[in-house]
C-alpha cells in the first residue's frame, strides 16, 4: 500500500478545506488524516484501488469555493498503515505562512438556516465553514476559535454537535454560535440605558429611525458603518455635515440586484463582483435617479450589496431599497472599531448606536473596484481580499515595505509571498499613523515576521520613510513612480526591462521636484526616465493643489507672460485680483515656488480654467469631474509637442483659452485633454521603443484609476503591437507602492546591491 504526504497551500483555512478533504477521501476509500499548520494544510493518504492523481484532480476541481489552492506538493511517504481517515489538531511550525481567510459574505445556506433551524431563527450573527468573519477575528495562527475573538463563547451542546460532526457544514466553522450561546446585538442611545431586546424589536426600531431621516452607526464585520436612507436629501446632508465629508461620494448599499438595476448600470464582470463572495464597493455608472448628495453631481456610484445577515434583514424591513453605507468615521480618521469608541466618538454623528459584543480584532474597510476594459482594477483592497498574499518570484523573505503617505498598506515577506495590509489611510492623521504602526506588530505575530531589511520611499518627510529609518535596519530607499512600475511588475512576474508609465498626482524625483507623469525604461534594478510632461509652478507648494486656480494661472504665465492677468480677470472672476497679482509675483520672482509634472496637478489645472472645479472639496475632484464629463464623441486632441522627452503645455494652453473663449463646453475640452495624455503616452513610448527594442508596457499609478485613459492608452499601444500591463492583485494608486518597494529591494539584495 503506496503512502503519500501531500502539502497544500494557499487560501485553504477557514474555509471548509479540511472536512472538504475528509469527505473527498472518505468516498475515494482513503486512509490518513488532515491537519491544518500555519504553513499550510497538510494530507496524507494510503491509497485503496484509486490512483492518487485522481485524488488530486477531485482536489483542485472540487475544492470550496472561497478556496484557492496556491500550490500542491506530493512525496511518498513512509508510515505505518492507517485504519481510518480522520481530522487532526492544528499545528504550529516556526516557519512558513499560510494563508488567512479573508472575511466572507454569509452564505445562501445560512440565510435558508435563519428561517429553518430553531436555534437559529433569525440568528443575526449566523455563519457556517464557508462564509462569515475570518481575518477579522483573528488574533493568532493556526486558525482555531481559542485564537479568535470567539474564545470567550462557550459553544452550547447542539453547536458543539455541528462542530465536532465531520459532515456537518459547521465541523470546525470557528465562529459557529446561535441565539443560544453566540454574541448578540444591542442598542445603544445617546442619553439613554443601553438595552438588549428582542432582535425583531432591534429592527423595528432602525426602522422608525432610519424612516424619520436619522443617521445610524451599525457595527459590521471590520468596523463600523454609518447608515441612512438614500433616497432621502436631507439625511444624506446631514450625514455629509456630522462626518465632515462635503463632497466625496458615498457608498450605497442596495437590497439587491433589482433595486440596484433602478439607479446604475453594470455589466457581467460588475454583476459577479457585485454578487462574489468578497462582496466589494463597485464604482458603476450611474443612471442619475440618485440623490446629487450622495455623489455630488458625478456620473458613478459605489454600489455594494448586503453580506452580513443583519443587512438581509434590515432590508425586509424598511420601506426603503438603498441606504447609505459609509465607513464609521470622522474624514481622514481609521473606522472605528472599539464598541467604547463609537459610544463616545460616533455618537456625535449618530446619536444611535447597534452593535454586538463581540470584538474585532483587525480593522478591516470595505474594499473598492472599479471594472477597466472589462477586468477588475482595485481602488481600495480591504475586505474579502485582505490578507490574501501576492506570489512573486522573488525571495522577499523578512523584507518590510513601508508603503507611500497617502492611501497607505504595508507589506511583509514570507518566503517568496508578498502580504499586503489592508488599506490604512493618510498617516499624516495621527490615529492613522497609530494603525500603522500597530498594524505592524500585529503581521508580525500572525505570520511569524521578523524584518531584516526595510524599503520605504525616498521622500524624507513622509512618516513611513520616517518609520523606517527609526527600525534601524539596511534600508532601501525606492523612488516613486519606479516602485508603482516595479508592484505591477511583480504580481504579473515580470523580471525584465519593460516600458513604464507611471501617471499620478505627487512622488518626490531625483532631482528634488515632484513627478507624476513618468515614461521609464524599468527592471526591478532601477529605471532611466525617457519623458514627462513639462514641470507646473506651485506657488505655495500643497496650498495650490487645495485651491488649484494657482495651478491654472501658473499654466496661463508660462503662456503669456505678464497678460495673464487679464485671462485671470475672466476666468477666475471670484479670486480676488490682488491674490491673482501675488500669485504671478511670486512666479516672476521663483518666491515659494515648488515644481510639478504631475498628471494629476495638470488636470487640476484644466479644471480650474475651465470653472469645473476651483475649490476642491476631496481629493482628485477636478480629475473626476472631467472624467465624468467627457464628451465620448469628440476625437479631438490638444497639441502634443514632445522636445528632448518633455511635453511643452504652451501650445495646449493657446489652445485651450481658445476653446473657452468659443464657449466650448467643459465635455469638449475634457474630450480634447484625454485625447492629449494618450498622444502623450503613444509618442513617448514610441521614443523608448526605438531606443531600447522593448514590447512590454507598464501602466500604473493612481491616473490609471481613470477609465477613459487607462482604456484609450491600452487600445493605442495594443494597436502598436505592445504588451500592456495592468495592476490587478493590489491597486494601481499608492494602496500598491509597498509591494512595488518590496520587489525593489528583494531584486538588490538579491544582487548584492543592500
Amino acid at each position: 500500500m503506496n503512502s503519500y504526504q501531500i502539502s497544500v497551500k494557499g487560501l485553504v483555512q477557514g474555509v471548509g478545506f479540511r472536512p472538504f478533504v475528509y469527505r473527498l477521501a472518505t468516498r475515494m476509500g482513503y486512509t490518513g488524516w488532515v491537519e491544518n499548520r500555519t504553513d499550510g494544510v497538510q494530507i496524507l493518504i494510503q491509497e485503496n484501488g484509486v490512483s492518487v492523481e485522481k485524488f488530486l484532480e477531485a482536489l483542485r476541481n472540487e475544492a470550496p469555493a472561497a478556496s484557492d489552492i496556491e500550490s500542491v506538493n506530493i512525496e511518498i511517504a513512509s508510515t505505518e498503515p492507517q485504519s481510518r481517515f480522520i481530522i487532526r489538531h492544528s499545528k504550529e511550525t516556526e516557519s512558513g505562512i499560510t494563508e488567512i481567510s479573508p472575511d466572507i459574505a454569509v452564505c445562501d445556506d445560512c440565510l435558508n438556516d435563519m428561517k429553518q433551524q430553531p436555534h437559529r431563527i433569525d440568528y443575526p450573527l449566523i455563519n457556517c465553514t464557508h462564509c462569515g468573519p475570518r481575518f477579522s477575528i483573528v488574533r493568532d495562527l493556526p486558525y482555531d476559535r481559542s485564537r479568535t475573538t470567539m474564545a470567550p463563547f462557550a459553544m452550547c451542546r447542539i453547536c458543539e454537535s455541528e462542530y465536532i460532526h465531520i459532515l456537518d457544514r459547521r465541523f470546525h466553522a470557528q465562529p459557529v454560535a446561535c441565539n443560544q450561546c453566540g454574541p448578540g446585538y444591542q442598542i445603544h442611545e445617546t442619553g439613554k440605558e443601553q438595552r438588549d431586546l428582542i432582535f425583531g424589536d432591534l429592527l423595528k426600531k432602525i426602522k422608525l429611525k432610519i424612516s424619520r431621516g436619522e443617521i445610524i452607526a451599525l457595527k459590521g464585520i471590520g468596523g463600523y458603518h454609518l447608515i441612512c436612507d438614500a433616497l432621502n436629501s436631507v439625511a444624506v446632508s446631514n450625514l455629509r455635515q456630522q462626518k465632515k465629508r462635503d463632497g466625496k461620494p458615498l457608498a450605497v448599499m442596495f437590497r439587491d440586484l433589482e433595486a440596484l438595476k433602478r439607479y446604475a448600470n453594470f455589466g457581467n464582470t460588475e454583476k459577479k463582483l457585485l454578487e462574489s463572495w468578497k462582496r466589494p464597493v463597485v464604482i458603476l455608472r450611474s443612471k442619475g435617479k440618485l440623490p446629487e448628495e450622495i455623489n455630488s453631481g458625478l456620473d458613478t456610484v459605489g454600489a455594494i450589496l448586503p453580506y452580513m445577515p443583519i443587512h438581509y434583514m434590515l432590508f425586509q424591513k424598511l420601506e426603503t431599497h438603498a441606504i447609505i453605507f459609509t465607513s464609521g468615521n470622522v474624514s481622514d480618521e481609521p473606522v472605528v472599531i472599539e464598541d467604547a469608541e463609537a459610544k463616545n466618538h460616533l455618537a456625535k454623528i449618530a446619536p444611535t448606536i447597534v452593535l454586538y459584543n463581540r470584538e474585532i480584532s483587525n480593522r478591516v474597510d470595505d474594499t473598492v473596484v472599479k471594472v477597466i476594459d472589462n477586468k477588475p482594477v482595485l481602488i481600495r483592497r480591504s475586505r474579502g481580499f485582505v490578507p490574501k498574499p501576492v506570489r512573486l518570484n522573488l525571495n522577499v523573505e523578512g523584507i518590510l515595505a513601508v508603503g507611500a503617505e497617502l492611501k497607505n498598506t504595508f507589506c511583509v515577506g514570507k518566503n517568496d509571498y508578498g502580504i499586503l495590509s489592508q488599506h490604512i489611510g493618510d498617516l499624516k492623521n495621527f490615529e492613522t499613523f497609530s494603525f500603522f504602526e500597530n498594524d505592524i506588530k500585529v503581521f508580525q505575530q500572525l505570520f511569524r515576521f521578523n524584518p531584516a531589511l526595510v524599503a520605504s520611499d525616498i521622500h524624507p518627510d513622509y512618516l513611513s520613510t520616517q518609520y523606517a529609518e527609526s527600525l534601524s535596519l539596511p534600508i532601501v530607499k525606492v523612488q516613486h513612480h519606479h516602485a508603482h512600475i516595479a508592484s505591477c511588475m511583480a504580481e504579473h512576474l515580470l523580471d525584465e526591462p519593460v516600458i513604464g508609465l507611471s501617471f499620478d498626482g505627487t512622488g518626490l524625483g531625483d532631482d528634488g521636484k515632484i513627478w507624476g507623469s513618468e515614461v521609464m525604461i524599468a527592471d526591478l534594478m532601477g529605471y532611466k526616465r525617457v519623458a514627462h510632461i513639462a514641470y507646473i509652478p506651485m506657488v505655495g507648494g500643497d496650498n495650490a493643489v487645495e485651491e488649484p486656480w494657482r495651478l491654472a494661472l501658473a499654466l496661463l504665465y508660462q503662456a503669456f507672460g505678464k497678460e495673464c492677468i487679464n485671462y485671470a480677470k475672466r476666468i477666475f472672476p471670484s479670486v480676488p485680483l490682488t491674490k491673482v497679482s501675488y500669485i504671478i509675483e511670486a512666479l516672476e520672482r521663483n518666491i515659494n515656488v515648488a515644481h510639478s509634472c504631475g498628471l494629476g496637478r495638470l488636470f487640476d489645472a484644466v479644471a480650474a480654467m475651465t470653472g469645473l472645479c476651483v475649490a476642491p472639496t476631496f481629493e482628485a475632484e477636478g480629475p473626476m469631474r472631467l472624467e465624468a464629463l467627457a464628451d465620448r464623441k469628440v476625437f479631438d486632441s490638444y497639441p502634443v509637442l514632445i522636445e528632448e522627452g518633455v511635453w511643452k503645455l504652451e501650445p495646449l494652453t493657446h489652445e485651450l483659452i481658445k476653446d473657452i473663449e468659443d464657449k466650448r463646453s467643459v465635455g469638449f475640452i475634457s474630450a480634447k485633454l484625454h485625447h492629449a495624455v494618450v498622444e502623450f503616452a503613444n509618442q513617448s513610448t514610441t521614443i523608448a521603443t526605438k531606443e531600447n527594442n522593448l514590447k512590454k508596457v507598464i501602466l500604473s499609478g493612481g491616473s490609471f484609476q481613470n477609465r477613459i485613459l487607462a482604456e484609450k492608452i491600452m487600445i493605442s499601444l495594443k494597436y502598436k503591437k505592445l504588451i500592456t500591463f495592468m495592476n490587478s492583485q493590489v491597486p494601481p494608486n499608492d494602496g500598491g507602492v509597498s509591494l512595488g518597494q518590496m520587489a525593489v529591494a528583494a531584486k538588490r539584495r538579491m544582487m548584492s546591491c543592500v
